[in-house]
């Protein structure tokens, strides 16, 4: 894959099977560079595997292809830290191979203006700072791919729309490709360049309009779901 038209990522007929139950099967689909990719589906579809499985953590039948030299970033979902952990969020960084002159400004990239905030310990931020703390982490190093479980869990509104402003600024200024899982469907209209629904199967892949219909989300969650797009004037 060398081809500025090739596919960064290839996916085809991905089989995952853990504890004896298949859980992800006969799975395919590219991802281009800048693309924002997000991943549909109910709680126990797969989504959090899937994302696993891509940065090569869970064994796998099928292909998962990758474009040489990628620096890939993950921010995994809800990470529980003990309240007597005796690391800062600085010493985080320093673990995470972060250099220190660049700790500053990746926390001021996710909306924490504290000049105080990198002496806190870990264990005893908010579930809403510590998930902007690993998206900070993620950012400093400067991936070619982000990959996100649900980075928005634990944090507020105000937060959300700062982390998302950062996201978009970033690959407005560099070539970063996003795949993040997430149960708001609002990023997906106003975000996502492609979306994958996964529901042990079915499947469904494709641009925000062909995905977000009524018949494949209620393929997802079931016959009572409901929809209403959202248009702008």
């Amino acid at each position: 894959m060398d081809s500025m038209t090739d596919p960064i990522l290839r996916v085809e007929n991905l089989r995952v099977e853990l504890g004896g139950r298949i859980v992800l099967q006969n799975l395919s689909f590219d991802l281009y560079e800048h693309e924002t990719l997000v991943i549909l589906g109910p709680n126990g579809a797969g989504k959090t595997v899937l994302l696993r499985t891509l940065l090569g953590l869970v064994p796998h039948q099928g292909t998962i292809l990758w474009k040489s030299g990628l620096r890939t970033g993950y921010v995994p979902q809800r990470v529980v830290v003990q309240r007597d952990l005796p690391v800062s969020v600085e010493d985080f960084f320093e673990l995470q191979n972060v250099p220190r002159d660049a700790v500053a400004d990746a926390i001021r990239q996710v909306g924490i203006q504290d000049a105080t905030f990198r002496t806190k310990p870990l264990g005893l931020l908010s579930s809403g700072q510590l998930q902007r703390t690993l998206i900070a982490s993620a950012l400093a190093r400067h991936p070619d791919v982000l990959l996100f479980d649900e980075p928005m869990s634990g944090i507020d509104l105000g937060g959300e729309e700062t982390v998302h402003g950062v996201l978009r600024r970033i690959q407005g200024e560099s070539h970063l490709t996003i795949v993040m899982v997430t149960h708001d469907l609002s990023v997906v209209s106003s975000d996502a360049t492609h979306a994958l629904c996964i529901n042990k199967p079915p499947y469904c892949y494709g641009t925000p309009e062909e995905v977000l219909t009524l018949a494949n989300l209620q393929s997802l969650y079931g016959e009572s779901v409901k929809f209403f797009p959202h248009i702008h004037a």
